[in-house]
């Protein structure tokens, strides 16, 4: 049923705590992500967004109606490009992308293969753009061939769309310098600018739930960042995703992690990098 003009005026009745409970677990089952009782007025007014446009109008029918069958599993993508937090930038945090660079510069004369990066929750694609550019000018400094790979993984099909289109409005570049901004975009007519396509190129984004890791066919890679995404998971699942991350890494691979998202993980192989603006670490050998 198609909602109407008066029925999305109508405003829904409030959640019960059985309601909520059910929804709680729903998500954190599929997604791994926990939305805490902080978060209950965001999951409340998005799920009641969806169900004005469907024309439903008690929780509990659209949970059935996201969790039947086929039919179900549409709405359920549609749904999480709703729950899913994809407000970024370039460049955000930019002390992670500072040591990237001393990174990258250190590791490239010597590496004798192309240079492989991987943004864990990429949302709209400015993270994995942002990793291309500091390799992109590294390459250029050292005089190397442009030879590297980035991709970008993330569960909302919405934000994946948004990144192939490779198309952001001005103020998602603020934290991008001027000369980079001139060399790796493109001003369009209204405003916006556009990743060139030399440097989009080298940038591949597709969906992959952070659940799944041990099915992701990324392995050896040189540079994994996973930033502003472990903080939606329970502690135990922060270290578990992490532990996968690390098994992944090529030896001497940098691992960047949100500042503040987990505390006290350690892995075998893996060595905290002395910076205090960072949590990162490189892996042994």
């Amino acid at each position: 049923m198609q909602a109407t003009g008066v029925w999305s005026l109508q405003p829904l009745a409030d959640m019960s705590a059985a309601e909520f409970r059910d929804w709680q677990a729903l998500l954190e089952e599929r997604t791994g992500v926990v939305v805490n009782e902080q978060r209950r007025t965001f999951l409340q007014t998005s799920l009641g967004a969806r169900m004005r446009e469907l024309g439903i109008g008690d929780y509990a029918s659209y949970y059935r109606q996201v969790t039947d069958g086929p039919r179900g599993a549409v709405e359920w993508s549609n749904l999480l490009d709703r729950l899913t937090v994809q407000e970024t930038r370039f460049f955000r945090h930019l002390a992670s992308f500072e040591l990237l660079a001393g990174y990258v510069r250190e590791r490239l004369p010597a590496l004798g293969r192309p240079l492989a990066l991987w943004s864990v929750g990429c949302s709209s694609g400015e993270e994995p753009y942002s990793l291309a550019m500091v390799v992109a000018e590294a390459l250029r400094e050292l005089e190397l061939p442009s030879l590297y790979g980035v991709s970008g993984t993330d569960i909302s099909l919405s934000a994946l769309g948004k990144a192939r289109e490779a198309l952001y409005p001005a103020r998602k570049l603020a934290d991008v310098e001027d000369e980079l901004r001139q060399r790796y975009f493109r001003e369009e007519a209204d405003g916006r600018y556009r990743v060139r396509p030399e440097l989009a190129e080298r940038v591949c984004c597709t969906r992959l739930n952070v659940l799944d890791l041990g099915q992701a066919p990324m392995s050896g890679l040189d540079v994994i960042f996973c930033q502003n995404l472990l903080i939606y998971f329970r502690r135990w699942r922060r270290r578990d995703i992490l532990n996968r991350l690390a098994e992944r890494l090529a030896p001497g691979g940098l691992l960047v992690i949100g500042v503040g998202e987990v505390a006290e993980w350690q892995h075998p192989d893996l060595v905290p990098v002395a910076d205090e603006r960072v949590l990162a670490f490189t892996r042994k050998g």
